[in-house]
């Protein structure tokens, strides 16, 4: 009876839904802050060396003519595995409460990347990152509820990393630019590894490389489509409609931002959960 009544809510709760609402923002992830992180090193001047990292970006990363970073996971070698989980440890014995809030900022965006492009390389071949249900529950699907390090004493999985730590401690939209969930649909993965003193006008440049793609905002018949990204995380921007598009005409190029003020409305969302794979 208690899963009837909670079905029943959930689905009067969708009727209620804004008509560009896709119904999952009810099954997305919140912004849940584990207070555990908020340790930080204002005075901290400390770098963490992502250079592992920013070499497997540029030996397996092909930005493809659509506009899509597609990754060469098929083509990863034995030895680049072996760096990749080196890289991974490296920053697991991070002692990372010691660093500033910039360096712990990379720090999250790189691991989060770093750890999915080791999942997708652990279960090939692979369609989609959702068709690797390593996730613990009845209810749990794809990976990211998998348990997957250990930094400072705690296990950590990836939405932990986004949802607990990344989102609620920095409170800002541009996170959802900075994390790649290895498909089509989500914002790129980055070229090269983010870096705390370059942080600020990398994500700027995510954002408006996203928002100005047919992946972010599609105009079709005077109607406006969006990433299902802006209704899954709405409260990160702005909490509304109104705020969305706000937030999409912050990075919008001219004409774009004034396609959206003069129509003033969302009318739907799309996503592509394809592997982003270059093979």
């Amino acid at each position: 009876m208690p899963m009837l009544k909670k079905l029943a809510a959930l689905a009067l709760m969708l009727v209620f839904l804004p008509a560009f609402g896709s119904g999952e923002r009810l099954f997305a992830p919140g912004s849940d802050l584990w207070d555990r992180w908020t340790a930080h090193d204002a005075g901290s001047t400390e770098t963490i060396d992502h250079g592992a990292w920013d070499s497997l970006l540029v030996a397996y990363l092909r930005p493809a003519a659509s506009g899509v970073n597609l990754f060469d996971y098929a083509g990863v070698s034995a030895a680049d595995k072996s760096k990749l989980s080196g890289y991974i440890d490296q920053l697991s014995a991070t002692p990372i409460s010691r660093f500033n809030r910039d360096e712990q900022m990379a720090y999250w965006l790189n691991f989060y990347n770093a750890l999915t492009v080791q999942v997708i390389l652990d279960h090939m071949p692979v369609a989609s990152i959702r068709d690797i249900d390593i996730s613990p529950g009845l209810l749990g699907v794809g990976p990211w509820d998998k348990k997957l390090v250990t930094v400072e004493g705690e296990e950590l999985s990836l939405n932990d990393i986004e949802h607990r730590i990344l989102r609620p401690i920095w409170n800002d939209p541009r996170i959802h630019y900075g994390v790649n969930c290895a498909s089509i649909g989500c914002p790129n993965l980055a070229t090269s590894a983010y870096t705390g003193a370059a942080l600020d006008s990398a994500l700027d440049a995510a954002a408006r490389s996203y928002v100005n793609d047919p992946r972010g905002v599609t105009i079709r018949n005077g109607q406006v489509t969006v990433s299902r990204i802006y209704d899954w995380f709405i409260e990160d921007f702005g909490g509304n409609e109104a705020g969305v598009l706000a937030h999409l005409k912050q990075y919008a190029k001219p004409k774009l931002a004034a396609d959206l003020g003069r129509i003033g409305a969302l009318a739907d969302t799309e996503y592509d959960w394809s592997l982003n794979s270059a093979r």
